[in-house]
């Protein structure tokens, strides 16, 4: 017996429509290159999305199309994110920060047909332009003056004005987004979301014990638009018909605390290598900006010292929400908000729960496999995270090595290296990578990272694997220490031999101005490790016991 209930598709036209009706007049809001502001409606928005959709299909555009996006998080890029996939073409966001090699493989890879790109990242494009086959390069101008060859965007859409693209019916089945994974394991892969995955990922991240946005919220993701759909916030916060507002390029902290207090934002997203900085910022001046009206900061990408949390919220009452996902899992796979019973329990376990990734989304499942099979969920035992669910990719973008990301039952194998306890609270123990194996026993490089950076010395610090004649294998720190701060690796492994065992402690302290990044801002430890390879050569003996 079948249910009785319509067959309504889940698509982003569906959440656009509805934004328009119940929040039309509510703000979207962007940074322009010169810091001037940019404000319309989400009304005006769905205007100017309809004539982005038709202006596309004049060039030629048809339905599973690719259109790729190289632009910063601003009221443009957003309107591609809707307008794109209305046309039952596809959005793909282009990371602005892979090497042009990486991003002349991604867009043959995708075969684009059709690119936007912000003016100020043109010298990115007059890299790789004869190396892509692009029919269309539109250009989102700031002065109209796009360069000859290519399509000034402004004008694209005035030609297209009054127009309302009568897009054909949309299958919620059928692709909406491509992003490509950061590569930092071989070739980037394509990952591709179909409408209702997006719909789907929208209305649990909304929900209270996820993100909790409603209409009253004003959300600014620091997270690009092109890494992940920047969490899923834009699409979310339409569907609420929350207001919206967008850094454009400044991501430095004056710029995003001027920005957070001005606007009155109550929800905003980042690394955690932004919130080190807007910490530090703070620290420094904490009454310089007013935001009282701040009630989270989400964190993600690579996991967040404890140390950070506490800051924020001792030092200057603001949550730090922890959160993990992947591009694979459209993003968002856990999040830690507290159960009723933890709320309850001391300052100390609440600060111990809040530096965990967190339990599973609705609609997402989750298991670790160890070397003996699945392990139990005891919060000890560690195993390589498994994840399934609604929004999960099942298979890479025309990628013949797939199948070894995935389980023989259909799982996909995150990488991550993590313990799951009874709760169902996920902590990450590292990535696999990134796992240091001692004389046989396993060092967790992020324990020991988010215990050097409670140091009150030290801003920021990465720990990695080096070759080691006896051992095999040594853990190796590499600190930023804070300005003006000075400190010795004495001191340093005092203070981490208060917390682990002796064969845990780094053999040596590397002290550097900067710690090299991904193009995703986390901790580029394959950088490190090529540094850092013949820092034990040798070496034949050690004052340790394992």
């Amino acid at each position: 017996m079948q249910g009785l209930i319509m067959d309504y598709p889940l698509t982003l036209t569906a959440i656009m429509q509805r934004a328009v009706a119940l929040a039309g007049n509510k703000e979207i809001v962007s940074r322009r290159p010169d810091k001037s502001l940019h404000r319309y409606t989400y009304r005006e928005f769905a205007q100017r999305t309809h004539q982005l959709a038709a202006a596309l299909r004049g060039l030629g555009v048809e339905a599973g199309d690719r259109v790729a996006t190289l632009c910063w998080n601003h009221y443009r890029h957003l309107e591609a994110y809707f307008g794109i996939p209305a046309l039952g073409a596809v959005v793909h966001t282009l990371n602005l920060r892979l090497h042009p090699d990486d991003l002349t493989y991604i867009i043959n890879h995708a075969e684009d047909k059709v690119l936007l790109v912000d003016q100020s990242l043109l010298p990115i494009v007059a890299q790789l332009r004869d190396k892509v086959k692009l029919e269309h390069i539109v250009v989102l101008t700031e002065d109209g003056q796009a360069p000859a060859g290519m399509h000034d965007y402004e004008k694209l859409l005035a030609g297209a004005a009054g127009e309302r693209c009568t897009a054909p019916t949309l299958d919620e089945n059928q692709a909406a987004v491509m992003c490509y994974t950061s590569g930092t394991t071989g070739r980037p892969k394509g990952v591709v979301f179909s409408h209702r995955a997006v719909v789907l990922h929208s209305m649990a991240c909304a929900t209270v014990d996820m993100m909790a946005l409603c209409e009253a919220d004003t959300v600014l993701p620091v997270v690009p638009m092109f890494h992940a759909n920047a969490w899923g916030f834009p699409y979310c916060a339409a569907l609420v018909g929350a207001k919206q507002v967008f850094p454009g390029p400044h991501l430095d902290p004056p710029s995003l605390l001027e920005l957070l207090a001005q606007e009155h934002v109550t929800v905003t997203a980042g690394v955690p290598t932004i919130w080190l900085g807007l910490l530090q910022a703070l620290d420094e001046n904490p009454q310089a900006y007013d935001l009282s009206r701040l009630r989270a900061l989400l964190v993600g990408g690579a996991a967040a010292p404890r140390a950070m949390i506490e800051g924020f919220d001792r030092r200057h009452g603001l949550k730090v929400l922890h959160a993990w996902g992947m591009t694979e899992t459209c993003p968002m796979g856990t999040i830690c908000n507290l159960t009723e019973d933890l709320q309850q329990q001391s300052e100390d376990v609440r600060f111990a729960y809040r530096a965990k990734q967190g339990r599973p989304a609705p609609f997402i499942e989750i298991r670790a496999r160890g070397d003996n099979g699945l392990v139990d969920w005891d919060g000890k035992a560690m195993g390589e995270l498994e994840v399934r669910g609604a929004w999960v990719a099942r298979d890479y973008y025309h990628n013949p090595d797939s199948a070894e990301c995935f389980t023989d039952d259909g799982w996909f194998r995150t990488g991550d290296i993590v313990s799951i306890d009874p709760r169902g609270y996920v902590e990450i123990q590292d990535r696999a990578k990134d796992l240091i194996k001692s004389g046989g026993e396993w060092i967790s490089s992020v324990a020991l990272e988010n215990a050097l950076m409670s140091h009150p010395k030290i801003a920021e610090a990465a720990v990695i694997s080096v070759p080691h004649p006896k051992w095999l294998e040594r853990p190796l720190a590499v600190v930023v220490l804070k300005p003006g701060q000075s400190a010795t690796a004495e001191e340093l492994g005092a203070h981490l031999a208060s917390q682990f065992s002796k064969w845990w402690l780094p053999d040596a302290f590397e002290f550097t101005d900067t710690i090299p990044r991904t193009s995703v801002g986390k901790f580029k430890k394959t950088a490190l490790r090529e540094q850092f390879h013949d820092r034990f050569a040798g070496t034949t003996t050690e004052s340790l016991s394992n």
